[in-house]
């Protein structure tokens, strides 16, 4: 399966009749495995801040987390596995795997719990194939 099709199929996937605004595979290097269509165009600090905070969890909480610029507060996540971010009505989930990151981006009606099932039931699945 091409990683597209995990991003197609698995994260842009309905869910209780709701969808993810935007999703991506990224490599720990900050490369684009896949992403849908309207995924930000971030850079390449954003995605180092996000790996150091992975590595040295409680880095980001301070200053935020950014993605294409735009800013969400980093709320509880699983420090070195899942980080959750709020902005407004919506909000971020990021999965760390043993070689990628897996982003959710979604926005009301969907709910926080709704993303993270998604995010982090793909990401678990990633981890037993080792990925």
């Amino acid at each position: 399966m091409s990683w597209q099709a995990y991003v197609d199929d698995h994260l842009m996937c309905e869910i209780d009749g709701q969808h993810l605004t935007s999703a991506a595979i990224l490599g720990h290097d900050g490369s684009v495995w896949a992403q849908s269509e309207n995924f930000p165009q971030f850079k390449p600090e954003e995605i180092n801040a996000i790996i150091k905070d992975f590595d040295e969890p409680g880095t980001l909480a301070p200053t935020g987390l950014y993605l294409g610029g735009a800013k969400y507060m980093v709320i509880q996540g699983e420090p070195g596995a899942v980080i959750r971010g709020k902005k407004g009505t919506g909000g971020v989930t990021i999965k760390k795997t043993t070689l990628a990151l897996i982003f959710g981006i979604y926005d009301e009606p969907m709910t926080p719990g709704q993303c993270n099932m998604i995010v982090e039931r793909l990401g678990d699945y990633l981890n037993e194939q080792g990925f």
